[in-house]
């Protein structure tokens, strides 16, 4: 499945019928190594698999576990997308923080930094905007809900419930923002690399999310999997 025909089946109000299996699929072709997708340690805490990289569109499984240590981060889980999202829960607990961002001077705590990926390389690119945040508006989703987050909306993602969780997330790029992050009032520009999972990690991480699939979803997994597509790299894992 590809990233239109994924948005179909959100929008329609059949993802839960068919996006669990093809979700199971990946994660096990992955696995078992007949899929090249990489897994990737994502900063914000979550492993990433980009399944497809097409031009301004991209999908990804998004998998928080206790089987994978999450990336060191340099800045913090308050960020902005530059692209729009639109997830579905495979199974766990969700929760979206939206952040009030203020720039009242002298009350600052944070500093926005602006995230400049290629490959597997990310540019923390240090912009002097000093800001203080926080919390408004959270929304929670369970298993076989979806959830959209509009570009340039600070936010950030907890998992309840438990340490599992996993969504297939639809990322369309617009024109109007920047991948931001906000981070240290005193750090400067820096790069970090965004690192693959220990292959024995990775493996224990997808048979757990395989089996969380399953049991979230009875009988969603046929006997005779189709392939995963080759993940096509226009941009590095969305953040």
């Amino acid at each position: 499945m590809r990233y239109e025909e994924i948005r179909g089946e959100i929008v329609a109000g059949t993802a839960a019928r068919t996006l669990p299996g093809w979700a199971g699929r990946v994660v096990e072709d992955i696995a078992a190594g007949r899929s090249p997708v990489p897994a990737v340690r994502h900063p914000l805490g979550f492993l990433c698999l980009p399944v497809e990289r097409s031009g301004d569109l991209g999908v990804c499984l998004h998998i928080w576990t206790p089987e994978v240590t999450p990336a060191p981060s340099t800045t913090s889980p308050v960020h902005c997308h530059s692209w729009e999202l639109l997830s579905f829960v495979l199974y766990g607990t969700v929760r979206n923080v939206r952040m009030d961002v203020d720039e009242t001077p002298g009350k600052a705590t944070q500093q926005v930094f602006e995230v400049v990926s290629r490959g597997d390389v990310d540019e923390l690119r240090a912009t002097g905007r000093a800001v203080r945040y926080a919390p408004g508006r959270s929304t929670t989703h369970r298993t076989d809900e979806s959830y959209s987050l509009p570009a340039g909306v600070f936010h950030s993602t907890l998992i309840e419930d438990g340490q599992d969780a996993a969504t297939v997330a639809l990322g369309r790029q617009t024109p109007v923002s920047g991948d931001l992050s906000l981070g240290p009032l005193d750090a400067t520009t820096h790069r970090v690399h965004r690192l693959r999972s220990d292959p024995g990690d990775s493996a224990r991480a997808l048979r757990r999310s395989a089996l969380r699939i399953a049991a979230a979803h009875p009988g969603s997994l046929p006997d005779d999997p189709p392939s995963v597509p080759h993940a096509r790299h226009h941009r590095s894992a969305r953040r």
